[in-house]
């Protein structure tokens, strides 16, 4: 997003497409400055490549993504699966696929990328990941990285009845050794609650829902499970919050691009690849806490109570 947000700082009149998994195009809606969304099923698709479904829903999608002939072909993600997208898509007569020429540290790398690109841009090993997309587009289209970080993304902040003075538990992510105890959940939501904030529980799983009923359960009336909803509804609902604390997940990166007061928990010592950035709007309000195996209660208040009175 603030790699869209750079190119539209540059190129004003630039035409800009996402080519995104359907489950993520919700939260790209709310992307300024994207013209129109692609969405594709890779994830699905892989699974069974050769099924007559997959076969049709491939052609539509390449045939949508083939109907516009572009000037640049960006690859942000450096995966045989982005790969093939970039080569589906139909470039310019003097248009040209770009790359990442090299791995970054703690990043997914497969050779496709780069045999794919017409322009393969070596970045700095050591890079957070939102500046490795920014430095790949500025390269790419010849421009230098100016103004403040912005995600340009625009929520209809939503808030609920229940929800009055909000903070939202972001409290499941893609593997369980990222995840904080339950009962530090429940503690923590103990000493928000004597503040006069009620506490969210989103969740998109049975395991998450689940986890969030427990929470919900030992906390009372204060705390209430969400309903499954799209991610563009959980980033509306997530911007009428009074603030986020999560562990290293998509929603507690939402988080950072709402400019939420936020406290983001890692138990692996990867914040200087993901956490939220120094410099942006909000940056004051975003606080990171690593520790192994995990932080400790003491520690993620302390945040929090810096991130809230930022």
């Amino acid at each position: 997003m603030p790699a869209v947000q750079d190119i539209r700082r540059a190129w004003p009149h630039a035409e800009i497409d996402w080519v995104v998994e359907t489950a993520f195009a919700p939260v790209v809606r709310r992307c300024d400055g994207v013209q129109r969304i692609i969405g594709c099923d890779l994830r699905r698709w892989r699974k069974t490549p050769l099924s007559p479904q997959t076969r049709a829903e491939w052609r539509t999608f390449r045939g949508e993504l083939r109907s516009v002939r572009y000037d640049a072909i960006i690859d942000l993600q450096g995966l045989t699966k982005s790969a093939l997208v970039a080569r589906a898509a139909r470039a310019a007569e003097n248009g040209r696929r770009f790359a990442l020429a090299n791995q970054t540290e703690g990043a997914g790398y497969e050779a496709p990328t780069r045999w794919v690109a017409d322009v393969a841009i070596p970045i700095t090993p050591h890079v957070h990941a939102v500046t490795r997309s920014r430095e790949l587009c500025a390269k790419a289209l010849g421009y230098d990285l100016r103004g403040e970080l912005d995600f340009g993304l625009r929520a209809q902040a939503v808030a609920a009845p229940a929800d009055a003075g909000c903070i939202a538990f972001v409290h499941g992510a893609s593997r369980d050794d990222k995840c904080w105890p339950e009962a530090d959940w429940i503690a923590l939501g103990g000493r928000l609650v004597a503040q006069g904030h009620t506490i969210g529980l989103p969740q998109g799983s049975d395991a998450e829902r689940e986890r969030a009923e427990r929470i919900a359960k030992s906390l009372g009336e204060k705390a209430h499970v969400w309903p499954r909803i799209d991610l563009g509804q959980v980033t509306d609902r997530l911007a009428g919050c009074a603030g986020v604390i999560g562990v290293d997940s998509g929603l507690s990166h939402i988080a950072v691009a709402l400019a939420l007061p936020h406290v983001q928990i890692y138990n692996f010592e990867t914040a200087w690849r993901t956490g939220p950035l120094a410099d942006g709007r909000g940056a004051s309000k975003q606080k990171t806490v690593y520790a192994s195996p995990t932080p400790s209660l003491e520690a993620v208040w302390r945040a929090w109570q810096e991130a809230s009175a930022a």
